[in-house]
């Protein structure tokens, strides 16, 4: 069943699943998959249980319960694996696990953006134009048909969404077969020349909807379809350390935005 027909509730997922483990530890380092000397050994899916607890709770690093190890053993073993690419590693493997079990639906794919505080400040952070100009971040998500995160970039917030969506749609991990249309959805942020050349580029039909008439289609019983981007950002918003962007370094953040995505993908299979 596609992501799109999915109608029911799905279960929160706290513990990495055992299925998705046995995908995903293919990316992490093989050192780390085996016992050594020195240190007490914790094991890689401890610390990603870990990692995903203070993903989920939104908890500080040092609030880590004992049972995953020490926040600073679990911190560090984060931004290694940051450093080695890792996460973005485990999001394209997962999102490939996907297009083969129920298929990416290439044909429209939607983009949009979401702004988050950022009270620590840091690179790719500024002065948010909705929160009286305090420190902020942006993020982008780019999602195929049925609202499966391909694409994520971050910005500063005070970047227009226009600027950001070269680099978004060159930040997919996985790219449609040969010779396939896309389409790809917009609203008003992005209705400027420059965008639309952006989106030409890379051979997409833009399709950008002004305000009021995406409703004024729909009344006539035409089909909404950037809607899904929307609810993709209401699912990452669900992972409460997303929320509120608490780390300085900018690939730290979106590490954990690809984390989120690795488990928003997981949970559309099947």
């Amino acid at each position: 069943m596609g992501a799109s027909a999915r109608q029911d509730t799905l279960p929160t997922i706290w513990r990495i699943p055992d299925d998705l483990w046995l995908i995903v530890q293919y990316v992490l380092p093989r050192e780390e998959l085996q016992r050594s000397r020195g240190r007490p050994w914790i094991a890689p899916r401890c610390i990603l249980d870990g990692v995903l607890y203070v993903l989920r709770t939104g908890c500080q690093w040092k609030a880590v319960p004992r049972e995953f190890g020490s926040g600073s053993t679990v911190h560090r073993r984060f931004q290694s694996w940051v450093e080695r690419g890792v996460w973005e590693a485990m999001w394209d493997l997962v999102v490939q696990y996907y297009d083969a079990a129920e298929s990416l639906e290439w044909t429209w794919q939607s983009a949009d953006a979401s702004l988050h505080k950022a009270p620590l400040g840091g690179k790719k952070t500024g002065p948010n134009p909705t929160d009286r100009a305090k420190s902020g971040t942006k993020r982008h998500v780019l999602t195929d048909g049925g609202g499966v995160p391909i694409g994520l970039a971050i910005t500063a917030a005070n970047t227009p969404d226009k600027t950001a969506l070269a680099e978004l749609l060159d930040s997919r991990v996985i790219r449609p077969p040969a010779h396939t249309e896309q389409h790809l959805c917009l609203d008003k942020g992005y209705d400027y020349a420059d965008a639309e050349e952006a989106v030409r580029r890379r051979r997409f039909l833009s399709h950008i909807r002004r305000r009021g008439e995406e409703r004024r289609h729909c009344r006539r019983g035409e089909r909404a379809r950037r809607w899904v981007v929307e609810r993709t950002h209401s699912w990452f918003n669900r992972f409460r350390k997303l929320l509120i962007r608490w780390e300085k370094k900018p690939q730290n953040y979106l590490a954990l935005v690809q984390f989120a995505a690795v488990l928003i993908v997981w949970r559309l299979v099947g």
